[in-house]
């Protein structure tokens, strides 16, 4: 595995692990009623993801160019990162959408 390589999937491991923890400070600023600051983690979630998915960009546009990589579990490893990341902002979204309703009643 090169260097560049390397470098990528550890750009998409990072960012979306990021994106991962800073959706659950969103939900718990929705539980203690903070939809404000919940609503501004969930930017700074899209943020962290883009960049996950500019890294995963490099990657497809490389194969489509002809440069094909090896099998690399750790490549996997990454892109899960970046799927699990993305369902857990949907998720995070929902969670605060629930919660604001529930404290304007």
């Amino acid at each position: 595995m090169g260097e560049e390589l390397e470098l990528i999937i550890m750009d998409l491991i990072n960012n979306s692990g990021e994106a991962k923890s800073i959706c659950m400070e969103a939900i718990a600023f929705a539980k203690d009623n903070d939809i404000n600051s919940a609503r501004i983690y969930l930017e700074k979630a899209d943020e962290k993801i883009s960049l996950a998915h500019k890294s995963q960009t490099k990657l497809i546009q490389n194969e489509a160019k002809g440069v094909k990589e090896e099998f690399s579990l750790l490549l996997v490893h990454a892109q899960d990162h970046l799927m699990g990341s993305i369902m857990m902002k949907d998720i995070a979204r929902e969670f605060v959408d629930l919660y604001e309703i529930m404290y304007k009643k």
